[in-house]
């Protein structure tokens, strides 16, 4: 039974499966990776971790359910990290566990070397996870976790390098999928982003002597620290004595960023590529207006990542902008364990009509995506119970039509209701009177790409909604998992 009781909301969201934060060159770094996990919170409520390195005591870490908030503000706990070098972890199961995670399954992950200690964390996912966990078992490790993770630590072992930065890219060259990784030994921090740079890391400056790597920006803001620039895709830094160290340990490869990281998954204040994501996703809902245009009396977002699109719609029509639906700030992922009852409140306990400002008007809602469809028939209830005279859903995004397998919790293909249906047969099934999927071309204008989409060299990780995937995932296709088609 998994620790934590889902929301019936949670379900029909796609999750990224963590964030990662460290620093170096600072005292009591921990203290300023517990506020930077805090502010990657959206990344990962799960759970978290912090390891931190202190000349006096060596390595330390704590590992914590629930939100950074409720563990590493603990003054008891903050005290067992002293140290001048930490790295921290928050998660949400994708690989692993899925949703039944053990304390041990919870990063950062930290080994024991012929030359001194080290420990990772991760955003992403390996896609030869599988196959390299066998082939490790076979020559003797131990594993500890269920964790795709795990590997890397075990491949460093296996290396036959002196230098523990130089077994992180021995490991790291032999996985597959995607990857930031940060890690630290007794005096070094490291980032390493893969050669496609799917999942993000930024590298900033705190004071005279300190560095910062994080998944996103808005994590540097919290603690005050300068952003420096984007750690390059293939690019590894090496941060020490208040200097970085940058190498190429990979192959090169063409940028395939994950564009899912400007729909929904990184806050609205960071920023990715030079561009914000606040205003990438304003940007979505102008495009969206003026490739499916509708006559209504109001635009309004499904709290929170539909606004910024509800906004650029609303701009881009001229139809007043609302907030039709309001978003209840308190409704935790531990709330209560759902009855029978509790369960057939569903969205209500997390949203909640505008009745007022509902009743007898021609409604525009704007949401991020469209997954199971199972939320979006709750939220078109609740409207139409208010008395609106009609719905019309407007989509951020493409059709989600196939998994992912860089770091994203999807369903099974046959679980997601663009896999099976049109998008006629969507808006039948969820019962609107209309529903528009931003193009693929149009959510590449609106993230600065003024041509659209390359469809021979596509410049962003598109799958979930193309199907093309820029890396096999081996381990699904050895499952079975059958990819698309060459066209």
């Amino acid at each position: 039974m998994s620790r934590f009781f889902a929301h019936p909301f949670d379900d029909d969201k796609l999750k990224e499966e963590c964030g990662v934060f460290g620093v170096i060159g600072v005292p009591d770094a921990a203290n300023f990776v517990a506020l930077g996990l805090h502010a990657l919170q959206h990344r990962g409520q799960e759970a978290g971790g912090i390891v931190a390195y202190d000349e006096a005591e060596g390595f330390n870490n704590a590992r914590r359910f629930g939100y950074i908030r409720d563990n590493f503000t603990k003054a008891d706990v903050m005290e067992m990290l002293p140290g001048s070098l930490a790295i921290g972890h928050v998660r949400y199961s994708t690989a692993g566990s899925k949703g039944n995670t053990a304390i041990r399954d919870v990063q950062p992950f930290f080994g024991e070397f012929s030359m001194g200690g080290a420990a990772i964390a991760h955003n992403g996912n390996l896609t030869n996870a599988a196959a390299l966990r066998r082939d490790l078992i076979e020559r003797g490790a131990i594993f500890q976790s269920s964790s795709d993770s795990e590997c890397i630590i075990h491949l460093m072992a296996h290396s036959i390098h002196k230098s523990l930065a130089e077994r992180i890219k021995d490991a790291l060259r032999a996985v597959e999928g995607a990857f930031s990784v940060i890690a630290m030994t007794r005096t070094k921090l490291i980032g390493v982003r893969d050669p496609l740079g799917v999942r993000p890391l930024v590298l900033g400056r705190l004071g005279e002597d300190g560095f910062v790597l994080a998944s996103e920006t808005c994590a540097l803001d919290i603690i005050g620290a300068e952003f420096v620039r984007e750690i390059e895709p293939g690019e590894m830094v090496v941060i020490s004595k208040g200097k970085v160290d940058s190498s190429r340990p990979f192959h090169p490869a063409k940028s395939r960023f994950c564009i899912f990281e400007h729909v929904y998954f990184s806050r609205p204040d960071s920023i990715h590529g030079g561009r914000s994501v606040y205003e990438t996703r304003r940007q979505i809902g102008v495009e969206l207006a003026r490739e499916s245009p509708v006559e209504a009396d109001l635009v309004c977002p499904v709290p929170d990542s539909g606004t910024p699109a509800a906004i650029g719609f609303s701009q881009e029509s001229g139809i007043p902008y609302a907030m039709g639906i309001v978003r209840n700030q308190y409704m935790g992922r531990t709330f209560i364990e759902p009855t029978e009852q509790i369960r057939n409140m569903g969205v209500r306990l997390k949203l909640n009509v505008n009745r007022a400002l509902i009743k007898g008007k021609r409604v525009i809602l704007v949401d991020d995506s469209v997954v199971r469809g199972t939320t979006s028939r709750k939220i078109k209830d609740m409207i139409l119970d208010a008395g609106a005279a009609e719905v019309h859903f407007r989509i951020a995004s493409p059709p989600t039509a196939w998994p992912c397998f860089y770091g994203v919790d999807t369903p099974d293909r046959e679980k997601l209701l663009a896999a099976t249906m049109s998008e006629d047969e969507m808006r039948d099934w969820i019962g609107v009177d209309s529903l528009k999927f931003i193009s693929l071309d149009g959510l590449y204008r609106a993230v600065g790409e003024a041509k659209g989409r390359d469809a021979k060299c596509p410049q962003y990780c598109d799958a979930c909604f193309s199907g093309e995937y820029p890396i096999a995932p081996s381990d699904q296709i050895a499952r079975g998992f059958e990819m698309k088609a060459a066209e």
